[in-house]
C-alpha cells in the first residue's frame, strides 16, 4: 500500500483546536458539522480527519516506544532529536507536564480523546449524507469504529483504565454530566473488543484494498482488525493488567475498583484463541513471512540473501506479504533512514549525508543470539567470558566482518538477525552505497574508531555507542556524504503489525495456557527458521549448557520474551512489551553502555563505557494524567504513585 491521502477538513480542525482540553466530549458549532456531512466529498474529508490522529510511528521523534526504553541512545545533549520520548528513557516523566501526553495532546502526544470525539461525530452524522450508497457508508462506519477502538487501546496501554467515550454528550449537557470517570480495565478491554468485532463483522469492510486506487491506499481491512484484536487481548492478559498486586485497591472516587485483583487464566486462553483466529484469517488472505525476492543487479550468496531477507521484511516498499498493517501515512523516510546510517564512503558529512545518531546500545548488541539461536551466555560453544577480546576476521567471516580486520569476539558467530539489524566497527554493510553489485570484492564496511570515516566528525551526527541501525535502512537507499554522489532515499510504510509479531504473540499465549508443547513452539520456530537459526528444541538440546531448558513454562517464557526483543528490535515494540510483562523495573534499571568512541586503537576503542545509569520506578508503568486535567475534572483519579 502507498500513502493515504489524509486531507484535513480545515474549518473543522480550526473549530476543534479552539478547545484547549480535548477530553471535552460536547461537540460545538453544529452548523459546521452539518455542512461537513452535506456532501460525500466533505464527509470523506472528515473520514480522513479521523485517520489523521494515528500516531506517526515511522519517525523516531513520533514513535513513542522507539526512544523511550533501552534500545537506542543519544549524545548528551541530543542534537536534531526531540526529547519528548527520550526523556522517558532518562526517567524524567512527570505529572505536571507529561512527556508523550496523549490524553491532552502535548509534548509529542496526539490528542487521542479529540480523535475519539471526531470518530463519534462521524458515526453520528454519516447517515445524513444523501448522495452515497449504503454499502459505502457501512464501510466507512467499519473503518471509523476500528479507529475509535485503536485510539482507546493506545490510551489504555499508557494510562490503564480510561473514560470510555462511547458517544458524545448532548450539547446541553450540564457541567456535572461532562465530569467523566475512568471505567474499570476489563470494561475498557471488552468495549474495545466489541468495537473491533462490529468493525470486522461489517460485510462491507474489505479483506484487502486495491493498490492502484489512490483513494483506497492506507485504509483499514479485515486482517488488520483481527490482528489488533489479538494484540489487545494479549495485552489484557499480561501481568501488568492481569492480577497485578500493585493495583489492588486502586478505585475511582465512588469506590469502584479499576483493576480486578485476581489473576484470570482464562484471559490467556481468550488471547490465544484470538491470535489463532487472526493467523488463520491472515493466512487465508495470503499473508506469510517475507522472503527476499532478490534483485537482478545484485549477485547474492546465501549469507547475504538471509540478511536481506530479514531486512526486507521491514523495508520492502510495496505488497509486503508479512506486513498486515502498513501505516502509509507515516513512512520511514529520509529522517528515519539517514539518521540510522554511518558514513561509509566519501568525505565530511554534508547536509544530505548520513547522520548515524540513532545508536543501538551495547545491551541490544548482546541481546541477539549466537549462530545456533541461543543467548550468548547459554551457548556452550561460544566464548561468553571472552566476548570483549579482539579477534581477526578469517575467510569464513568475510561476509560479516571485513577480512583480516580485528573487532571484538562479540561480533563473531552471531545469528543472521544480528548482522541484518546492527552496524558495527569493521562490520560489513550491504546496501546504502556503491560497489554492491559484486559481493566477492569491495564490500562496504564501517570504520568507527576515532578519526576514521564513520567516527564522530563534529558536535553532532555521530553514534554515541559505536553501533548503528542497519535494519531500518532500505537496501536501495544511499546517501552521499561528500556531495559527489546523488542521494536516494527509498521510503516504505511503517509496519504497525507484522505476521511475525502475531506468531510470537500466539506462542506467548499458548505457553501461558499450557506450557511447553510442540504446538506452543510451532509458530515461534517459524520465526526462527526465517531468521536462519535452529528450532528452540534443537538449539537448546544440542548446543546449550542446559538441555531441555524450554520444558519449563518460566524458562520458555524467557525464551519467547527474548525472541520478541530480537525479532521486533528497533520497531518500538520492546517498550510496550517490557511494560505489559511487568519487567521494565528490571530491564530499565541497568547501566546504558557503549564503546569508547573517542579512541583510535582497537584495544582502547573496545572498552565499554557508562553512558547513563538508567532507572525506572514502579509508578512509571502507567502514564501520569496531567495535573491540569485533574483540576478540570474532579471525578478523575490519578494513577498510583503520581
Amino acid at each position: 500500500m502507498k500513502k493515504i491521502n489524509i486531507i484535513l477538513l480545515i474549518t473543522l480542525i480550526g473549530t476543534f483546536m479552539s478547545c484547549k482540553k480535548f477530553l471535552d466530549v460536547v461537540p460545538d458549532n453544529v452548523a459546521t458539522i452539518d455542512y461537513a456531512f452535506n456532501l460525500r466529498s466533505s464527509a470523506e474529508k472528515y473520514l480522513f480527519t479521523c485517520y489523521s490522529y494515528m500516531p506517526a510511528n515511522g519517525h523516531f521523534n513520533t514513535n513513542t516506544g522507539f526512544s523511550a526504553a533501552d534500545e537506542i541512545w543519544y549524545p548528551n545533549p541530543p542534537m536534531d532529536v526531540s526529547t519528548n520520548f527520550y526523556s522517558i528513557a532518562l526517567g524524567l516523566q512527570n505529572s505536571d507536564n507529561p512527556f508523550g501526553n496523549y490524553w491532552s495532546g502535548s509534548r509529542g502526544g496526539k490528542p487521542l480523546f479529540r480523535g475519539i470525539r471526531d470518530c463519534n461525530i462521524f458515526l453520528d452524522n454519516i447517515n445524513k449524507v444523501e448522495e452515497m450508497n449504503t454499502w459505502e457508508k457501512e464501510r466507512w462506519i467499519a473503518e471509523v469504529k476500528f479507529l475509535k477502538a485503536y485510539y482507546h487501546f493506545y490510551l489504555l496501554r499508557m494510562y490503564g483504565p480510561i473514560p470510555l467515550m462511547k458517544e458524545n454528550l448532548p450539547i446541553a449537557s450540564s457541567p456535572e454530566q461532562v465530569q467523566v470517570r475512568r471505567a474499570p480495565l476489563d470494561s475498557c478491554v471488552n468495549y474495545i473488543v466489541q468495537l473491533l468485532d462490529e468493525s470486522f463483522d461489517n460485510p462491507n469492510l474489505p479483506e484487502s484494498v486495491a493498490s492502484t486506487e489512490v483513494s483506497e491506499l492506507g485504509r483499514i481491512t479485515k486482517p488488520i482488525v483481527k490482528a489488533l484484536k489479538a494484540k489487545v487481548l494479549v495485552t489484557a492478559a499480561s501481568p501488568l493488567f492481569n492480577g497485578n498486586p500493585e493495583y489492588a485497591g486502586f478505585s475511582d472516587k465512588q469506590g469502584v475498583p479499576l483493576f480486578t485483583p485476581a489473576y484470570d487464566a482464562t484471559k490467556w486462553q481468550r488471547a490465544a484463541d484470538a491470535c489463532k483466529e487472526a493467523i488463520d484469517y491472515c493466512h487465508a488472505q495470503g499473508y506469510r513471512l517475507s522472503t527476499f525476492p532478490g534483485l537482478a543487479t545484485y549477485v547474492i550468496n546465501d549469507t547475504i540473501r538471509k540478511q536481506l531477507e530479514i531486512r526486507t521484511a521491514i523495508t520492502q516498499r510495496e505488497a509486503n506479504p508479512e506486513v498486515i498493517w502498513a501505516n502509509t501515512n507515516s513512512r520511514a523516510d529520509v529522517n528515519m533512514q539517514r539518521w540510522s546510517m554511518p558514513i561509509i564512503a566519501g568525505g565530511a558529512t554534508s547536509g544530505s549525508g548520513p547522520k548515524g545518531i540513532l545508536a543501538p546500545t551495547l545491551k541490544m548488541a548482546e541481546m541477539f543470539y549466537t549462530e545456533h539461536g541461543l543467548p550468548i551466555n547459554s551457548d556452550k560453544t561460544w566464548d561468553y567470558a571472552g566476548r570483549y577480546e579482539l579477534k581477526v576476521a578469517a575467510d569464513k567471516d568475510r561476509f560479516y566482518v571485513k577480512l583480516d580486520s580485528n573487532t571484538v569476539k562479540l561480533h563473531f558467530d552471531r545469528e543472521p538477525r544480528f548482522y541484518a539489524s546492527i552496524g558495527f566497527d569493521r562490520g560489513i554493510w550491504f546496501g546504502n552505497w556503491v560497489n554492491n553489485n559484486d559481493i566477492t570484492k569491495n564490500l562496504n564496511f564501517v570504520q568507527a574508531r576515532a578519526s576514521e570515516i564513520s567516527a564522530r566528525q563534529g558536535i553532532s551526527n555521530f553514534s554515541i555507542t559505536g553501533y548503528w541501525i542497519k535494519k531500518l535502512v532500505n537496501i536501495e537507499t544511499f546517501c552521499a556524504a561528500d556531495g559527489n554522489i546523488t542521494s536516494n532515499t527509498v521510503t516504505y510504510p511503517w509496519p504497525e503489525l507484522r505476521l511475525s509479531d502475531l506468531y510470537l504473540l500466539y506462542a506467548e499465549s499458548l505457553n501461558e495456557v499450557n506450557g511447553y508443547s510442540p504446538a506452543t513452539t510451532a509458530y515461534l520456530n517459524l520465526v526462527r527458521e526465517r531468521a536462519g537459526v535452529l528450532s528452540v528444541e534443537e538449539a537448546w538440546d544440542r548446543f546449550s549448557t542446559q538441555p531441555g531448558y524450554y520444558n519449563d513454562k518460566t524458562n520458555l517464557r524467557k525464551i519467547i520474551h527474548q525472541e520478541r526483543s530480537i525479532e521486533l528490535a528497533f520497531e518500538g515494540q520492546r517498550f510496550w512489551d517490557l511494560r505489559r510483562w511487568k519487567e521494565a523495573h528490571k530491564d530499565l534499571n541497568q547501566p546504558v553502555k557503549g564503546w569508547d568512541i573517542t579512541q583510535k586503537s582497537a584495544n582502547s576503542f573496545y572498552r565499554s563505557v557508562l553512558l547513563y545509569n538508567q532507572y525506572f520506578t514502579m509508578k512509571e508503568y502507567l502514564w501520569p494524567i496531567e495535573l491540569g486535567e485533574m483540576q478540570i475534572n474532579k471525578n478523575l483519579v490519578q494513577n498510583p504513585g503520581w
